[in-house]
């Protein structure tokens, strides 16, 4: 699944939102320069909001087609997963990923990441919590069992609650406090909120693992029962976003 993104870089890259430009200067304040690692970067959406604030972006991304259509838009960019990624003696002020680390082994991830940063660089995971109303997720899961009934992913509940991702990050920072290389990980929490037209959210839905590897017919199946639910509340709706980070500073020893 974790290369089945690329299948239509555009879309990913026009349909998935960006980062809360609060998280973003926080990340760039508190680190000791502006070299920049981003570990499965995708398209460049992070990266490009990093590179607007004054970073030098190196990206890492194991999908090719993710990685040319980043290039085309001006990153840097090097082919590989993050545990097989040749850093050759390179060294960051921060390393982030966004959207990205439960793509990357937690133990072997944290080690690297201590390996090439500098110290008191920052190491920053963050990503979204996807998770629209009622209105519209219920119809969504239940049109997803419907079509998938195989799928693991389809005995989730129709809406999960923040506690949940809370509990995944917190996971996060426990690799991280047992790598011994990085100062106690903080939890940092932006709330914000974006309008979606029937359109927009419909174009966004194929971006989201669960919907990326189904067959064409299963796909236009769940959308029209999305568009319907939100054709029924006016044809748009409010999400009400929270965006999740665990961070930690890299100790200043060796």
């Amino acid at each position: 699944m974790a290369e089945s993104f690329g299948m239509d870089a555009q879309r990913y890259d026009q349909a998935r939102p960006a980062y809360p430009g609060d998280l973003v200067a926080r990340i760039v304040a508190g680190g000791p320069g502006l070299d920049v690692l981003d570990v499965g970067c995708g398209t460049g959406i992070a990266a490009r909001q990093f590179q607007a604030a004054g970073c030098t972006v190196l990206g890492v991304e194991p999908d090719a087609r993710m990685a040319d259509f980043a290039r085309a838009r001006g990153l840097q960019v090097e082919v590989a997963t993050f545990e097989a990624w040749e850093p050759a003696g390179r060294v960051f002020d921060a390393l982030i990923a966004a959207q990205s680390w439960h793509w990357v082994d937690p133990v072997a991830g944290a080690a690297k990441a201590a390996q090439v940063l500098r110290p008191n660089g920052r190491l920053a995971i963050f990503g979204h919590v996807f998770e629209p109303p009622a209105e519209v997720a219920e119809p969504f899961a239940a049109a997803y069992r419907r079509v998938a009934p195989d799928s693991p992913l389809g005995n989730q509940p129709a809406r999960r609650p923040l506690e949940m991702y809370q509990a995944g990050y917190a996971q996060i920072a426990d690799k991280i406090r047992e790598n011994g290389r990085f100062g106690d990980p903080e939890q940092w929490r932006f709330d914000w909120e974006r309008s979606y037209t029937r359109d927009q959210w419909l174009d966004l839905l194929p971006t989201t693992g669960g919907l990326t590897r189904l067959r064409p017919e299963q796909l236009a199946e769940i959308l029209g029962a999305v568009g319907r639910a939100i054709d029924a509340l006016g044809g748009r709706f409010t999400m009400r976003y929270t965006t999740l980070a665990t961070t930690a500073v890299r100790a200043d020893t060796p």
